[in-house]
């Protein structure tokens, strides 16, 4: 099934995108399409918590699979559909030592029949869309050729691609090296796109603003923003409008603020910690005054024992109006 989700998407992150950051971003953006951290299908059919859990206003929400087992897969692409995901995604881009140790990740862009059987598994299992995130090379396998080989044998299953614009390294460099020491190809994505016009193709890597974003829809279907669209948010509040032609009002930063609190509130009688749901928040003011006495008083009070939403009320109180 066809991806429609995917002109502009939150990269999944490990320990960012959660549950919390998935709600404030939800606020910011009703058309964006967001993503949970990599899943692994052992987490889902064999842990004890339930890794499958989201709010129903966090959709459109894509899950994103880690695993090289296609049944395991195709049973947890089942789970997910039965609870409310809108699309799958398989991690064929992550580098790290752990999760190569598991077989998944990167390292399958060399066992991209394994691949291909991954994602036949999972579309026989489902009727929403399943996707690939992967990079543009590993190691010394980063020519075109190898890239387009790696499409190739997957495309019989699955037409959407997310496309990380750099190779990653397996050994030698971290999973944080890896986000900005393989030089960025942006070009080749855009021929992969130019040589598979069939396919729906979304790149990802270095992205910030909606100056580049645009650049890149000239080009491709889509664009997902990782790291950007987390540290500086509010570029989030005007992805509807400029990308989705909404006529809706952008959310300004403390209104969004003040449409958390119920969940502030909500999860809190849950157990949750106040420093665990606002540490997503921490760059929403940058560029403002009192954007740094916000972060601060941030950091030194919302982990404390019993901290409640009178500590965001007096966090946002050092943020003044862009008219003061």
């Amino acid at each position: 099934m066809k991806s429609t989700l995917n002109r502009f998407s939150v990269a999944p992150m490990l320990d960012w995108t959660d549950k919390h950051c998935r709600y404030f971003h939800r606020i910011l953006s009703k058309q964006a399409l967001l993503y949970t951290e990599m899943v692994t299908t052992g987490a889902i059919l064999f842990g004890k918590g339930d890794y499958l859990a989201f709010n129903e206003k966090e959709q459109p929400i894509c899950l994103q699979l880690g695993g090289s087992d296609p049944q395991a897969l195709a049973k947890s692409a089942k789970l997910a559909q039965e609870r409310g995901y809108n699309e799958i995604n398989l991690n064929v881009g992550c580098p790290s030592d752990r999760v190569q140790h598991g077989l998944f990740g990167a390292c399958l862009m060399a066992k991209a029949a394994l691949v291909a059987d991954c994602i036949h598994a999972m579309q026989d299992a489902v009727t929403i869309p399943v996707t690939v995130k992967t990079r543009i090379g590993i190691d010394d396998q980063d020519s075109y050729a190898f890239l387009c080989h790696f499409i190739e044998t997957i495309m019989p299953y699955t037409d959407t691609f997310i496309i990380h614009a750099r190779k990653a390294w397996l050994s030698g460099l971290s999973p944080k090296e890896n986000r900005d020491v393989p030089p960025l190809d942006y070009e080749r994505v855009y021929q992969l796109k130019r040589d598979y016009p069939q396919l729906t193709i979304a790149i990802n890597g270095g992205i910030k603003n909606f100056a580049e974003i645009k650049q890149h829809l000239a080009h491709v279907d889509g664009v997902m923003v990782g790291r950007e669209a987390y540290q500086n948010p509010i570029l989030l509040s005007q992805v509807d409008q400029q990308l989705f032609g909404s006529q809706t009002p952008i959310v300004d930063a403390v209104s969004a603020i003040l449409q958390l609190y119920p969940y502030i509130e909500e999860q809190l009688t849950q157990g949750a910690q106040l420093n665990h749901i606002m540490r997503h928040t921490l760059g929403l003011f940058n560029g403002r005054k009192g954007a740094k006495q916000w972060r601060r008083y941030l950091s030194e009070n919302a982990h404390k024992k019993n901290a409640g939403i009178e500590v965001v009320e007096k966090a946002l109180s050092f943020i003044e109006s862009p008219t003061d």
